[in-house]
């Protein structure tokens, strides 16, 4: 007879319990950060803004098989996209971290010391014995320490083992961040700023996540063991926010409008676009490509690198206006920056977008990055 997923134990026993689970997760938070007098423990944490600052909140979804999968991806690959991509958006508004939460539903075998790893397409086991959540918290909470920003709450929960009929089914894990951001009041980056006349700027490159996915699909083998490692070398496993980019355009009031490059460049520029109700015109020749696009173009994996620039997505670098008179460096935090095109008036029945190209046509460009719930 199926088993009531409702009333019947699991077939398998949890290692431990929530309370425990949360114990650990806890101790490896850490506690005493400034801005946060409260954090794990209570029903709610306690945060403490500096005065003439403003809070910014954003929440990302990051679910197996969506945004990450356990047979590619090595859990602190995961663990650092799933923060990275919150923290991204702080840096488009151009504020400084102040607090995460996260809330993870994951089966119980992946909280058990004994768990084995699916990553690379073959089961092996865990490194150092510990199980996929510890390396999972072992990416975010690496990421974290880097930018000092404190893991201050969140929830757990197991994921359904058992469908309907009480069948059983494999569970997935989903993890969902909270960011909590402060930026001085007045001073936060918006989409919506971006005027005619206005330059069009990016951070450092273009299609490299993309690439990296395409090379991570052929043979997920070859990253079966990256752990941890730098935004030039592994834009996809283990991308790198703009944080101080980011605050240091809204410090210094350089940028106008602004946006971080999570779905495609062509989509997020659409969104300044419709946000700001204008036009944009940006130079092929002028789009930093990076060296993984190149590779890919050049290995026959793809047609175009162009391609993977204007429309990959996950590159999490940022995209801003600017007006002309102010000099923007060709580098901020260490981080190149690139003038790709024009802010232009919007005109009825023309193209939003449009790329010059080096042999002098003008092409429409249409948003082709990332979108859910397309057919």
């Amino acid at each position: 007879m199926p088993r009531n997923p409702r009333t019947s134990p699991a077939p398998h026993s949890v290692p431990f319990g929530e309370r425990a689970l949360i114990s650990a997760i806890r101790a490896r938070a850490g506690s005493g950060f400034r801005g946060v007098p409260l954090g794990i423990g209570d029903d709610c944490a306690i945060l403490r803004p500096a005065p003439g600052s403003e809070i910014v909140v954003t929440t990302d979804l990051s679910l197996e098989q969506v945004h990450f999968r356990r047979d590619w991806h090595t859990p602190e690959s995961a663990g650092h996209r799933c923060l990275a991509r919150g923290l991204s958006d702080l840096a488009a508004m151009g504020a400084r971290p102040m607090a995460a939460f996260l809330s993870l539903s994951i089966p119980s075998d992946l909280i058990s010391p004994e768990d084995t790893s699916r990553t690379a397409g073959r089961r092996k086991p865990a490194k150092r014995d510990v199980s996929w959540t510890d390396r999972f918290l072992d990416g975010l909470l690496q990421l974290a320490a880097k930018y000092k920003v404190p893991l201050a709450g969140g929830d757990t929960a197991q994921s359904p083992q058992f469908d309907e009929q009480g069948r059983r089914q494999s569970g997935l894990a989903a993890a969902d961040i909270v960011l909590i951001g402060q930026v001085r009041r007045g001073q936060a980056l918006l989409r919506s700023g971006a005027r005619p006349g206005q330059v069009i700027y990016v951070t450092g490159s273009l299609g490299g996540s993309a690439a990296e996915l395409l090379a991570l699909g052929r043979d997920p083998s070859q990253f079966a063991t990256l752990t941890k490692g730098m935004n030039y070398g592994h834009p996809h496993l283990f991308p790198e926010p703009r944080l101080r980019a980011g605050e240091a355009l809204a410090a210094r009031k350089w940028a106008r409008a602004a946006i971080d490059l999570s779905d495609g460049l062509s989509t997020d520029l659409l969104h300044i676009c419709e946000a700001s109700d204008v036009a944009a015109e940006i130079d092929e020749a002028a789009l930093p490509i990076h060296p993984l696009a190149r590779q890919a173009e050049h290995d026959g994996w793809i047609p175009s690198a162009l391609g993977l620039a204007l429309h990959g997505g996950e590159d999490y670098e940022l995209l801003f206006t600017a007006n002309r008179s102010v000099r923007i460096p060709r580098s901020i935090a260490g981080v190149s920056i690139h003038p790709i095109g024009l802010i232009q008036s919007r005109r009825q029945r023309h193209p939003m977008m449009v790329m010059n190209t080096p042999a002098g046509k003008h092409i429409p460009v249409e948003a082709g990055g990332w979108e859910h719930f397309t057919r």
